[in-house]
C-alpha cells in the first residue's frame, strides 16, 4: 500500500467512526496527503498516526485540552513526531486528550462500547488505534494516561523509560514523571514503531524468567482481570518459562502514594502560570495544583529518596528477571464518560521510571478488554519488547485470539 493510499484509507475511516468515536481534535487531512507525497523513503514509509494534543505538530495548534491553549499554534515538531517523520511516518491530525494530560475528560468514547470511558489522558489515541483508523498513534504518561487507555482499549502500549526520549515539544505536568509513548494495534506494529524511532530491536526471549505482579496493594482489581492474570503465568510457565511472585508488603502502595505526591508538587510548579487563571481549569485540575502548593518541598524530598532507594532494588532485581507482569488497570473500562478511570497501577512503575508495555488479548464476560502490562530494566527495552510480543501470541493462542 502506497503512503497516499494509506492516509485515505485512515481518512476513509475516520469519516465513518469519528460521529460516535470522537477521538479527533483535528484533522489535518491536506498536510497528510502531502507529507504522504513527499514522505521519505523509511521504514515507516507513508504510515499515517495520530499525535496527542499536548505533542507539537509543527503548524498546528497544539491545545492541551483547555481554552487557555486555544489556537496556540507550533512552530516545531516535537522530537518524536520528527523521528517518526524521519522514519518515513505521516502525522494525520491530533487527538483528544485530557485537559493538561490530567483527569477532566473529552469528548471521546471506547470503540468496543461507546457507553464506556477510552481511559486517559491519551484518549483519542488509544480510541483512534483501537477503532481502526490509525496503525499508530502517539501518548505520554505521567500517572497511567498511556497504559490505562491502552488497556481499556484493546491496543498495545509503550512508555518509554523515563529520559529515554526526550520531551522536547511536549506539554508536561511533572519533569521526574512525564515520558512520551506510543500506541498500536498491537504488539509487532508497536516494536517496529520503537525501532524506527531510536533503533532499538525487539529481542526474542529465551529461558524466559517472569515475576506476577496482581496489583492488590495499591488497589482492589476485578476479578476477570485477576483471572487473566493467573491464565496467562500458568500458560507461560507450562511452556517453560520460569514464574515466580513479585512480593509487595506494601511496597506498591508506598510507592503509589510518593508518585502522587511527586506529580502535584511538580504540577504545581509547571502549570503555575495557569493557575492565574482557574476560573478556565477544570475542578480536578484546580484541586491538583492546590494539593501541590501545598506540598512541602520536605515531603517532595521524602518521595524522591524513596523513589532512589526502591529503583535501585528494583533494577537489581530485573537485572535476573525479564519483566513483571500485572495487570495494566483494575479491571475493564468503567461505564460511563464523566472520569477516565485509575491510574494507580500505573503510578508504582512510574514513579521508578521503568519502561512498560501493554499487552492486548483478554476480555471480561461483556467482551471488554483487559491488557497486562510488562514492567522492565531501561536498559533491556529490546528484551522487553521480546517478551510483550511473545506473551501476545501466547494470549491469542489461549483466548483464541485473531494470530
Amino acid at each position: 500500500m502506497t503512503g497516499a493510499s494509506a492516509v485515505e484509507d485512515a481518512l476513509n475511516r475516520l469519516e465513518k467512526t469519528e460521529p460516535e468515536i470522537r477521538a479527533w481534535v483535528r484533522v489535518d487531512a491536506d498536510g497528510a496527503r502531502a507529507a504522504a507525497g513527499r514522505s521519505v523513503d523509511g521504514p515507516l514509509k507513508g504510515l499515517p498516526f495520530g499525535v496527542k494534543d499536548i505533542i507539537d505538530v509543527a503548524g498546528l495548534p497544539t491545545e492541551c485540552g483547555s481554552a487557555l491553549r486555544r489556537g496556540r499554534i507550533a512552530t516545531g515538531d516535537a522530537w518524536l513526531v520528527h523521528r517518526l517523520r524521519g522514519a518515513g511516518a505521516v502525522p494525520l491530525g491530533k487527538t483528544v486528550t485530557t485537559e493538561f494530560a490530567y483527569f477532566q475528560p473529552g469528548p471521546t468514547r471506547n470503540p468496543h462500547n461507546p457507553r464506556h470511558t477510552p481511559g486517559g489522558s491519551s484518549s483519542g489515541s488509544a480510541a483512534a488505534v483501537a477503532a481502526g483508523v490509525v496503525p499508530l498513534a502517539l501518548g505520554s504518561q505521567t500517572a497511567g494516561s498511556l497504559t490505562r487507555p491502552a488497556s481499556y482499549c484493546g491496543v498495545a502500549g509503550y512508555v518509554a523509560p523515563v529520559g529515554a526520549w526526550p520531551t522536547t515539544g511536549i506539554t508536561g505536568l511533572s519533569p521526574t514523571l512525564d515520558a512520551p509513548g506510543l500506541l498500536a494495534a498491537d504488539v509487532t506494529e508497536l516494536a517496529r514503531a520503537v525501532r524506527a524511532v531510536d533503533g532499538t530491536q525487539a529481542e526474542a526471549p529465551r529461558h524466559l524468567r517472569l515475576l506476577l505482579w496482581p496489583g492488590t496493594g495499591p488497589a482492589p482489581v476485578d476479578r476477570a482481570m485477576l483471572d487473566a492474570l493467573k491464565r496467562t503465568g500458568r500458560s507461560l510457565a507450562a511452556e517453560g518459562a520460569a514464574v515466580g511472585d513479585l512480593g509487595d508488603s506494601g511496597l506498591t502502595r508506598r510507592l503509589a502514594d510518593a508518585h502522587a505526591t511527586v506529580m502535584a508538587y511538580e504540577a504545581a510548579r509547571a502549570l503555575a502560570d495557569e493557575a492565574e487563571s482557574p476560573e478556565f481549569l477544570s475542578d480536578p485540575l484546580r484541586d491538583l495544583l492546590t494539593r501541590g502548593r501545598n506540598t512541602s518541598a520536605s515531603d517532595h524530598t521524602a518521595a524522591l529518596e524513596l523513589r532512589y532507594v526502591v529503583r535501585a532494588r528494583m533494577l537489581r532485581l530485573l537485572e535476573t528477571t525479564d519483566a513483571i507482569l500485572g495487570p495494566a488497570a483494575p479491571g475493564p473500562a468503567p461505564h460511563g464518560l464523566a472520569a477516565t478511570g485509575d491510574p494507580v497501577l500505573s503510578r508504582p512503575w512510574q514513579l521508578l521510571g521503568l519502561p512498560v508495555v501493554t499487552v492486548p488479548g483478554h476480555r471480561d464476560a461483556e467482551g471488554m478488554p483487559l491488557g497486562l502490562q510488562l514492567v522492565g530494566h531501561p536498559d533491556r527495552v529490546g528484551r522487553l519488547l521480546g517478551v510483550a510480543r511473545h506473551t501476545e501470541g501466547l494470549i491469542r493462542r489461549i483466548t483464541g485470539g485473531a494470530p
